[in-house]
């Protein structure tokens, strides 16, 4: 590229010259390409790729010099030579002869300056250059990473880091890649290379320690190797980076949702460092906004926009506090720098006021924001208030045109339809009127209350209600309440049954859902509404289990209720559906909650505060039992070896954390664990369970078995009890499995919670977050293992390949999948790989994915005809007609290639070429065939060959009537080969033979073979002609038999379509050709003569379209007629005389012409070396290690692990 000029006092320094003239000189820089310069060359190389400086010098450069000057100036340079090059010609082409002109040497430095400088400013007029885009030191950068691992332009590099990378004892200091799909490691020292890449889908651990020797090293972790990279300038940022990447790997292999880089950027700040591309600044925005949001509870898609820091007024201790605000389109939150002091979240859809007061010395730079409940929150200490204010009240504005928009939309609805102010009751009817409804929370209407109204605990009640009453008073109700240590210390009490499905939504952010979605959860009731699918089926079974000793479920409305909210989520998240335990969990939220409620309750669950917990695998929940099991190794060591031999962990853990304790605590008592989970997270949930284990620490330490185990657990969670509970005792379920030994002493869950908290409360979410990351990647590869080894015990009984080389085949098939969706394939990802689908469904390959395999895996591909051969053979695997295949089609396929014997190769072969319109330009028959082949000497057909195709298409044969056929087919292999269909068209035949021709191009009998094939074709050529003679004289004999009235009427209408379809295809007239049906000799001479014009055409076909140079001069391809001048081969005279009196004629040739299975199993085993080659064993073995080596240059077919470190030179 041009650059603006700058001078050069060493020119020669570490450059080779290679051109030069009077005024311009291109140079290459030592150590670069070939010829690198000697020991001075390996210097620079190594000296380039330690000290960054390729990063920042392209290898190539032109510079400008005057003729007597020593100063030189660099005008252009260029990552490769192509580039350098054209800037050169152009130089050459352009400038020297007008610089001959000056006279004055600073007229003509000023000159070249000034046409550079205005080249520079034309080309970025016609770029649209962002101020976001990428700095010119990345973009060197990321060339030099496409070009040294050979990715494609797709494939985005987030940053790059200088470390080193240990192999063995030796660190090689090198420089790390970090890109959306793989990491990558390059260094070069003394003339010695070494490449790693390892893909973040196939990482098992990613976890950065610290050594003795090594205080800060970054380790990788893959199914077969383990990496270790240390030396790093900033190891934090490094490691949250490449975490992130992880991440989203892990995310893609989870849900198949693949990374999209985000257009609304904020704009590059000028104080950012030069070297962040506008990817990592996406990531980092990205990662800010997930912490953003699960801090404060926020729908999932908000986007943080900034923070800053500040003061805010708390009126209820007249104190100013110091902590952050943070603004986001839709919200301004507020949290002090001592997490526990006050947080605030403020929707703007609240926001009535934002205006700036007055500063003075103890309020600098205050602001004030009001809301429609009459709350003012004052902030103050704002460095930048006023560009502050505008952003919040740009966002304010467009809060506030969606909520007009929203009320019009709403409006006209009301205003043209007055049935739809009834939409409530219509939508919950559930089709009948009979059916009660849900009006309110199922509590108020099924609570029984003691005989006693004015009992203790009822005076309890009331004082807890007066107490969050007192509370909203000096605090504020609602969302933007001040969210306070008194708040949590009120929850720790117990949140009164009236009010706990109101702060369930508050705390759990809930409300802003629903506040934001009005009428959404009736409208997915209305569509789910009489539907079925797998999820209402299990929904539907699961009804009558939910709490069914609670009388709300012991009747149709509770019933009702339950089956709308599930049903309606599973409508709304297909990707989970309906799961077991969502169940018990929605019956408990529909208690305290009114329907809507209880659904926007159900999906600030399942999406933000338990994520991936209720899917088909429970994969956040197995997340989550190995952060308990790490936090029970660290809290409660004493006793994590014993549980962990027990096996325990993980059979509790899925209870607890699934139904939130709902399923193995008393009622009254789990709620109460509900709602502290609502007010502070899944840190909860851990505190809880390792308060449960520390109590019955002794008794477990002399369990003998899990069974015994279990029993001392159930028992302790049955005996916990909440004596403030208003509510008549229900039977718990969980009681009847316990033994019938004393009953243990009862445990107060209020003491149970305030001491999890007292001993496990330092436990901290960020902490959590980070354990589940390194978590997730090994539930997630355990989950991927666990895939292939099931699809594998599934079909190793259907094949002859040994379990090792399935695993390392489905490890190839899986990521060339992978590598689809990284850069693109010719079907939607999402098609091809669904988690929910059955193990052998879950990755499906279309044809293109295909086409790459079978190049590297399949005996068949050489040549140019392999990617057709490919089409053809992904089609007859492809069972159902999807375009996509599973594995078992692939190793189906596969098997038959590598174990099976000579007849099942032939046979899969010609079954490979006689399914019907395989190629979209194959001419239908041999009639098109011939025209085809011999345009240049045929009369113009354009007409009947239109009219030709209308007619014939009427009778196409759709090529999955085969399939079935073949695939239903069971039997012996002598039946099975009388069943397979004709090969009826000269054209699949004419692919069969270049099919053929093809596999023998890197043969080592490759002559031979051509032999042997060429003797093949004639020989079915000949037979196929033998049958044209013999239904031509079969069709004469029937057409001189007496005809009854019906055939009579027949045959007229048969001529008739036999006219219209031949009338303009010759120029001779119909009734010559009529004329050549009088006598049996003549018949057979016009029949040798117009078959032999079309086998003209084959062997034409084959000379020309396959491209065989290299056969023998004396190879007969086909045997032509011995009276036609003793000619061998085709002669292009002879050819287009016969042709002309041919053509009329064959229509017979094209429904007549066809060659069986046995015949062409029968020519093949008249050729030794045919046999040879088709008996020939392959090295399976050999081929997947290539396979797994190949590293196609912009298509990298990456194996299951990473590359193996290659060193060089």
């Amino acid at each position: 590229m041009w650059v603006s000029p700058e001078d050069v006092l060493l020119a020669g320094a570490l450059w080779i010259t290679e051109r030069a003239n009077p005024y311009f000189i291109l140079q290459k820089r030592k150590g670069h390409g070939d010829g690198g310069g000697g020991l001075a060359g390996l210097l620079v190389g190594t000296l380039d790729v330690v000290l960054d400086s390729s990063a920042r010098m392209a290898p190539y450069r032109i510079l400008y010099q005057t003729p007597d000057s020593l100063i030189y100036s660099i005008i252009a340079h260029g990552s490769s030579r192509k580039e350098i090059t054209e800037h050169w010609e152009w130089l050459e082409h352009n400038l020297l002869q007008t610089l001959s002109i000056f006279e004055n040497e600073n007229d003509i430095t000023n000159f070249v300056k000034g046409k550079v400088q205005g080249i520079i400013a034309e080309y970025n007029k016609n770029q649209i250059v962002k101020e976001d885009d990428d700095t010119d030191k990345f973009k060197e950068a990321s060339a030099k990473f496409r070009k040294i691992f050979a990715m494609p332009e797709e494939e985005k590099l987030v940053n790059y880091y200088s470390c080193s990378y240990w192999k063995g004892k030796v660190p090689r200091q090198g420089w790390l890649y970090l890109s959306i799909n793989h990491l990558c490691f390059y260094s070069y020292i003394l003339g010695k290379e070494a490449k790693l890449v390892v893909r973040w889908a196939d990482m098992t651990q990613l976890e950065k320690s610290a050594t003795l020797l090594l205080p800060d090293v970054i380790k990788v972790s893959t199914r077969t190797n383990e990496h270790v990279f240390s030396v790093f300038l900033n190891i934090n940022e490094t490691f949250m980076l490449a975490e992130q990447l992880a991440n989203i790997a892990m995310r893609q292999l989870l849900d198949n949702k693949g990374f999209e880089q985000d257009c609304s950027l904020p704009k590059l700040k000028k104080k950012s460092p030069k070297k962040v591309s506008a990817l990592k600044r996406d990531l980092d925005a990205r990662a800010k906004s997930e912490r953003y949001r699960a801090r404060f509870r926020l729908p999932k898609d908000e986007k943080l926009d900034g923070h800053t820091d500040c003061t805010l007024w708390t009126p209820f201790n007249k104190m100013h506090i110091l902590g952050q605000m943070f603004v986001s389109t839709n919200y301004i939150c507020f949290t002090s720098k001592e997490e526990t002091l006050c947080s605030l979240i403020i929707p703007l859809r609240e926001v009535t006021i934002v205006e700036k007061a007055d500063s003075s010395n103890v309020l600098p730079s205050p602001l004030s924001i009001s809301t429609k409940n009459r709350m003012t929150f004052l902030f103050a200490n704002l460095k930048d208030r006023d560009f502050l204010v505008q952003r919040i009240s740009d966002f304010l504005q467009q809060t506030t045109s969606k909520i007009c928009l929203e009320r019009e939309l709403t409006g006209s609805l009301n205003s043209s339809d007055d049935e739809v102010r009834k939409q409530g009751e219509r939508t919950f009817n559930l089709n009948d009127s009979s059916v009660p409804t849900a009006t309110q929370t199922l509590m108020t209407m099924y609570r029984r209350r003691s005989p006693e109204e004015f009992n203790p605990k009822l005076a309890k009640e009331f004082m807890k209600e007066q107490a969050w009453k007192n509370h909203f008073t000096e605090y504020g109700q609602g969302v933007c309440m001040y969210r306070t240590e008194k708040t949590k210390e009120l929850v720790l009490q117990g949140i009164p049954e009236s009010m706990r499905g109101e702060l369930w939504l508050l705390f759990s952010g809930a409300v802003n859902e629903m506040a934001t979605h009005p009428g959404y959860y009736e409208d997915l009731v209305e569509k789910s509404m009489g539907k079925y699918n797998l999820a209402t089926e299990e929904i539907e079974r699961d009804l009558h289990r939910s709490l069914p000793e609670h009388p709300a479920f012991q009747n149709e409305m509770g019933i009702a209720a339950l089956r709308r909210v599930l049903t309606a989520y599973a409508f709304r998240n297909p990707n989970i559906g309906y799961c077991q335990a969502m169940n018990i969990v929605t019956s408990v939220l529909l208690l305290y909650a009114k329907e809507e409620e209880a659904f926007w309750l159900l999906v600030a669950l399942c999406e933000m505060m338990l994520p991936d917990y209720y899917n088909t695998r429970v994969v956040g929940a197995l997340v989550d039992q190995g952060v308990f099991e790490e936090l029970a190794r660290e809290y409660v060591p004493q006793l994590y070896d014993c549980m962990q031999d027990l096996g325990v962990i993980s059979t509790i853990s899925l209870s607890w954390f699934l139904t939130l304790f709902l399923s193995v605590m008393p009622f009254e008592s789990a709620v109460v664990v509900v709602d502290c989970f609502f007010y502070d997270g899944i840190k909860v949930i851990f505190q809880l369970a390792l308060s449960v284990l520390h109590a019955n620490i002794h008794q477990l330490l002399s369990c003998k078995d899990d069974g015994e185990a279990m029993t001392v657990l159930g028992r302790y969670l049955d005996s916990v009890t909440n004596k403030d509970s208003t509510l008549p005792p229900i039977p718990h379920l969980h009681s009847l499995l316990t033994d019938n030994g004393e009953p243990h002493p009862e445990v107060d869950i209020f003491k149970l919670v305030r001491s999890s908290y007292e001993k496990f409360g330092s436990i901290r979410s960020d902490v959590i977050e980070q354990m589940r990351f390194k978590q997730r990647l090994r539930v997630i590869q355990t989950i991927e293992d666990t895939t292939k080894r099931n699809v594998v015990r599934t079909i190793v009984t259907e094949t002859a390949f040994s379990i090792d080389e399935l695993e390392e085949l489905y490890m190839l098939f899986k990521a060339e999948h992978l590598t689809s969706c990284y850069w693109g394939g010719s079907s939607n990802p999402t098609e091809r790989h669904d988690p929910s689908l059955p193990y052998l469904e879950q990755y499906r390959i279309d044809v293109e994915q295909f086409k790459g395999l079978f190049n590297v895996l399949f005996s068949w591909a050489n040549g140019a005809h392999s990617d057709p051969l490919a089409a053809r053979f992904f089609r007859l695997l492809d069972e159902n007609g999807d375009a996509l295949i599973n594995f078992r089609e692939f190793i189906s396929g596969l098997g038959v290639l590598c174990h099976g014997d000579l007849t099942e190769k032939l046979k899969l072969l010609y079954k490979m070429h006689v399914l019907p319109g395989t190629e979209p330009d194959e001419p239908d028959s041999a009639f098109e065939a011939t025209q085809y082949f011999f345009e240049d000497i045929t009369p113009d057909l354009s007409n009947s060959k239109s009219l030709h195709y209308s007619l014939s298409k009427l009778n196409t044969t759709d090529y999955h009537h085969y399939l079935k056929l073949w695939n239903q087919e069971s039997k012996s292999k002598l039946e099975n080969t009388k069943n397979l269909p004709k090969l009826n068209q000269v054209s699949q035949f004419i692919e069969l033979c270049k099919s053929l021709y093809s596999m023998f191009s890197e043969d080592a009998a490759e002559q031979e073979l051509y032999h042997a094939t060429a003797t093949v074709t004639s020989l079915l050529l000949e037979m196929g002609e033998a049958g044209v003679d013999d239904a031509f004289q079969r069709r004469n004999q029937e057409e001189n038999k007496p005809k009854t009235c019906e055939e009579e009427a027949e045959s007229e209408q048969m001529a008739l379509m036999h006219d219209i379809k031949l009338e303009d295809s010759s120029p001779k007239d119909t009734t010559t050709s009529m004329a050549m049906l009088i006598s049996d000799d003549e018949t057979k001479d016009d029949t040798s003569m117009s078959s032999y014009s079309v086998l003209s055409a084959c062997s034409h076909e084959l000379d020309e379209k396959l491209q065989c140079e290299d056969i023998a001069e004396d190879t007969v391809l086909v045997h032509s007629d011995p009276g036609a001048d003793g000619d061998k081969g085709s002669r292009p005279s002879g050819s287009a005389g016969h042709l002309d009196k041919g053509l009329p004629h064959s229509t017979s040739i094209d429904k007549d012409w066809a060659i069986t299975f046995e015949q062409f199993l029968a020519s093949v085993l008249t050729e030794q070396a045919l046999v040879h080659y088709f008996e020939k064993p392959v090295e399976v073995a050999a081929r997947i290690t290539n396979a797994k080596n190949v590293h196609e240059v912009g298509r990298p077919l990456l194996s299951s692990s990473d590359y193996e470190i290659s060193l060089s030179g």
